[in-house]
């Protein structure tokens, strides 16, 4: 049985973040400036808007005001939606270039948790905060725990805590707690 990934309040979104790392890793970037049950949600509208599965090489080279225009359409898939778009795609190329468009090969063939780490780092749109997510979101949720995992990933709470759509608000909550600190 595939993982399901809670957070949105959609069932076919939260699968697709679970089963498809190209859906995760968009969702991961579109997580910035709004809010989290928006940002997961748009790997799905991306897929409907494609009218097929998420591919990084078709996004890659798709002409860059299509794919603009996507992310402009309403539901706009972000705050920021030309920049977003530009982003996704870049965040594709790149995937295309050093992985043959293969999300999953950022982590299946990462030899141990710092090269995991240096792997997403590197992802275009991936600073610190998010790559150390990411290394929890693979290791608490998807099985992904090359040893020292746990060295990489936030030692507070973080989106990986996340297990049902419950727990946004609470993972909201802690992220309020520690502005104020």
């Amino acid at each position: 049985m595939a993982t399901i990934l809670h957070f949105t309040d959609d069932t076919k979104a939260n699968e697709l973040l679970g089963s498809d790392p190209l859906a995760l890793l968009i969702g991961m970037l579109l997580d910035q400036q709004i809010p989290m049950e928006k940002a997961f949600m748009g790997p799905l509208l991306l897929a409907e808007r494609l009218g097929s599965d998420l591919d990084a090489s078709a996004i890659a080279t798709m002409d860059e005001e299509a794919i603009v225009e996507m992310f402009r359409e309403k539901p706009a898939l972000h705050r920021y939606p030309a920049n977003m778009a530009k982003r996704t795609q870049a965040l594709c190329a790149y995937l295309v270039e050093r992985y043959d468009g293969e999300a999953a090969a950022v982590w299946t063939g990462a030899a141990d948790s710092a090269d995991l780490y240096k792997r997403i780092m590197d992802l275009p749109g991936f600073g610190e905060m998010k790559s150390r997510t990411l290394v929890a979101i693979l290791g608490k949720r998807l099985g992904v725990a090359p040893a020292g995992w746990e060295e990489k990933a936030p030692k507070h709470m973080c989106l990986a805590d996340v297990e049902s759509f419950e727990d946004i608000a609470r993972y909201r909550e802690f992220k309020k707690a520690q502005k104020k600190k």
